[in-house]
């Protein structure tokens, strides 16, 4: 079911395509050949709604072509009417402007949900950094222990803002077509290592529990990106579940791909939000009270993507697991080689 949400737009095409044509073919002398070409337009409207102009051409192209049911001489895309090319032509111009009007209301709203992000997500550990320092220096406190607490504070509010502007840069690089990925040979254990840096170490080092591939191969990839999509990963277990509670991450690979899987104890997350966990600044219906701007899982998609892999987040009977699976395209003998 999860491979086949990217594409339920094209589905509910799909099905509107074939209601349009019984409807049609059933009611075709009561209907007359203008209301046959409106709902002919029904499904250009709804894919023309999410934005995409390449979709929009598409799906007004199939359209067009099964007008041909019934304008004569039918079964051919020969049209003797000039009046039938206008309501081709009308076709592309209304998919258009739909298309265009539903990208600048999905960028005014994209704009609007990260000032809001950048306001409430930003505002709030800078206000802890600017609170821990104001005390440390305003109080002189020779207490080891406050120092500590304090000065603990301002590193992970510190960690947090760098979380979230490295989120944010890591999207707009993913989102540039001319920004390609700076692919070298990694090892997933360095990188998982990496990653664990960016939390305090009593946050997971008892809860931790990894389980990796005897002899685990390297893997050509994007090493920054990689890193990124275990720290969300991480994040996101953290957030989601109880602070005694175990988190596990598991990395099997074969010939062909490497599966990784995060996995944390939480409860069961509903059908409909599994698959909206990875759309933009969506947010669980069960997460209003955990911080975060909703653009984590996302990045981890694209990343995933970028490596020509895929992502999906599922149940499991003790809590939620994410799987990242990426295929293996070059193996470490090719560096080796280059090596010697």
């Amino acid at each position: 079911m999860n491979v086949l949400y990217p594409y339920r737009h094209y589905l509910l095409a799909i099905a509107l395509f074939a209601f349009i044509t019984i409807v049609s073919q059933v009611f075709k002398r009561e209907l007359e050949m203008v209301n046959i070409v409106l709902i002919h337009l029904l499904p250009v409207i709804v894919i023309a709604l999410r934005g995409s102009m390449r979709a929009t051409a598409v799906v007004t192209t199939l359209s067009v072509a099964l007008l041909a049911l019934y304008i004569p001489p039918t079964l051919s895309f020969v049209v003797h009417d000039l009046i039938y090319l206008w309501s081709f032509a009308i076709f592309y111009v209304v998919g258009y402007i739909i298309t265009l009007q539903a990208r600048r209301i999905h960028l005014n709203s994209i704009k609007e949900i990260l000032l809001n992000t950048l306001s409430h997500d930003l505002k709030t550990p800078l206000a802890s950094i600017m609170g821990n320092a104001t005390f440390l220096v305003e109080t002189h406190t020779t207490d080891p222990a406050v120092r500590y607490k304090a000065l603990s504070q301002i590193i992970e509010s510190s960690r947090r803002m760098n979380r979230l502007i490295s989120n944010l840069l890591d999207s707009a690089r993913l989102q540039h077509s001319r920004s390609p990925l700076k692919k070298e040979w990694c090892d997933m254990e360095d990188l998982v290592a990496i990653a664990l840096r960016e939390f305090r170490k009593d946050a997971w080092f008892e809860r931790l529990s990894c389980r990796f591939d005897a002899d685990l191969p390297l893997f050509y990839g994007d090493a920054g990106l990689l890193v990124r999509l275990f720290v969300n990963l991480l994040d996101n277990a953290l957030k989601y579940s109880d602070e005694d509670r175990p988190i596990g991450i598991d990395i099997k690979a074969t010939a062909k791909e490497l599966r990784i899987v995060f996995s944390n104890e939480c409860p069961p997350i509903a059908e409909r939000d599994l698959n909206n966990l990875f759309e933009k600044f969506y947010r669980a219906g069960n997460s209003a009270d955990i911080s975060g701007s909703g653009i984590g899982l996302s990045i981890c998609q694209d990343i995933a993507a970028a490596h020509q892999g895929n992502i999906r987040a599922y149940n499991t009977p003790l809590g939620i697991a994410f799987e990242v699976t990426l295929p293996v395209l070059r193996h470490p003998e090719f560096f080796e080689s280059e090596v010697a």
